[in-house]
């Protein structure tokens, strides 16, 4: 049985394992039917031109785990900013793992998404926000809404800074023969307000820093995460992206900001078979600041494509989009950003950049940049650069008793450290650091 029918199937034995309530019902049956027309995206749709989904669906992946996996926290502490206290919402496979967690309702709301959707005291919040912003037409968002039920419900009331930052973590140990998840992430954060929230998708049985190479069961996650900003708040929300190559990942984010809010999305894609970030972000207010940094390496197979929008729709806002990809072997990267200014958007400023490198002759990278501009006083820029490393510069650093492999990484790295520098957490900081030395094969000679 194909995958669409297979999740068309069961559908019906998904609702009778949740209680929710009739308009949530609705709401479930009505973007199924919208997936059912669609089906799977393909490269025939101009937003997929880069990217073939074929290849993946052809795995006989299991709608629902058919047991839960138990790990212990020595097994995965390395993957947590354990040098600080933070608060964690952790998945295994898909399932909630309480004793890995630490969640909280003292003053806000640090919890699961199954329980939002299914307690009456959330009804008001869930009416308000849940697929308020998600795309009703994006196929794969609609069968993520259609299955929604468990994720990260963060609800952080108005004039709060957490006073620490918030980890969601997705864990994947590749048990199950085939397995794909689709967590459903809802994060409110009040006017006035601050919080930090890091995002990690990890593949447990992904054994290639050991220097090991083995078979590891398939798995798809389809993640959907809304982001609602009310007036002047602040949300830093960084994204890892490091699973084995068994995994696959489709990150559908949607942020909704009011006035004088700044939101900043950083990803950085280091791992998976194939990876795709569709990043939207609707501005319904003045002086609103939109952040989008990313950076990518990768290599071997591996396959990468972000897909950005920025829709200015209101006067006075800036939005500013970096990306940064280094490619390898045979990988190959996709930017497709999208700058939309509406005609009430005047005095909008918009820039939008990616710079990429390619270290053999077998990677690709595909880059198209655009603009839709309907007023006519802003300032909105984008620009596209793919090259090499500069061999002056690594002749330079090899004349003065740099070995070729490590000045390759320093050049690399240099090359990356202006959005490594925008990351305002330290520790997270050092932890990028050494995963981008990792990716890069060197031990970086000084503190970072």
């Amino acid at each position: 049985m194909e995958l669409k029918e297979k999740l068309l199937s069961s559908f019906m034995a998904f609702e009778e394992q949740v209680d929710i309530h009739s308009e949530l019902h609705d709401l479930r049956t009505s973007a199924l039917k919208n997936f059912e027309n669609k089906g799977f995206p393909t490269k025939k749709e101009e937003s997929w031109k880069y990217t073939s989904l074929n290849a993946i669906l052809k795995n006989d992946f299991t709608v629902f785990p058919k047991s839960e996996s138990s790990v212990e926290f020595a097994e995965v502490k390395k993957y947590f900013i354990h040098e600080i206290d933070t608060y964690k919402i952790v998945f295994i496979d898909g399932v909630f793992s309480s004793n890995l967690s630490s969640t909280t309702h003292e003053g806000l709301d640090i919890c699961l998404m199954s329980s939002a959707l299914q307690k009456p005291k959330y009804k008001m919040v869930i009416d308000n926000y849940f697929n308020k912003i998600a795309s009703k037409d994006e196929s794969l968002t609609t069968l993520n809404t259609a299955f929604a039920n468990e994720g990260a419900y963060i609800n952080i009331p108005k004039s709060t800074v957490v006073r620490k930052p918030i980890e969601i973590m997705y864990f994947s140990t590749g048990n199950e023969a085939a397995l794909m998840v689709q967590p459903r992430n809802l994060v409110i954060v009040g006017e006035n307000s601050h919080v930090q929230i890091i995002e990690r998708h990890q593949s447990l049985n992904d054994t290639r820093a050991e220097g090991e190479l083995r078979e590891a069961n398939p798995v798809l996650t389809n993640s959907v995460t809304e982001i609602f900003a009310q007036k002047r708040a602040i949300v830093d929300y960084y994204k890892i992206q490091n699973d084995g190559l068994e995994a696959n990942l489709i990150d559908n984010t949607y942020v909704s900001q009011k006035q004088e809010t700044n939101v900043s999305v950083n990803t950085f894609s280091f791992g998976g078979n194939l990876t795709r970030n569709n990043l939207n972000f609707y501005h319904f207010g003045e002086r609103i600041v939109s952040n989008l940094n990313g950076i990518t390496i990768i290599g071997e197979k591996q396959h990468v494509d972000h897909y950005t929008l920025v829709q200015h729709s209101t006067p006075n806002c800036e939005s500013h989009q970096d990306y940064k990809g280094i490619y390898s072997d045979r990988s190959t990267g996709v930017f497709n950003g999208k700058i939309f200014v509406e005609k009430e958007a005047q005095k909008t400023n918009a820039f939008q950049k990616s710079n990429n490198i390619l270290l053999g002759d077998k990677s690709t990278i595909n880059a198209k940049p655009q603009l839709e501009i309907f007023a006519d006083d802003v300032k909105c820029s984008h620009g596209c650069t793919v090259g090499q490393l500069d061999e002056t510069a690594l002749f330079y650093m090899q004349q003065r008793g740099i070995p070729k492999k490590e000045a390759k990484a320093l050049l690399m790295y240099a090359f990356s450290n202006a959005l490594i520098e925008s990351i305002k957490i330290p520790e997270l900081k050092q932890r990028i650091t050494k995963i981008i030395a990792m990716k890069l094969g060197v031990k970086m000679g000084f503190d970072l």
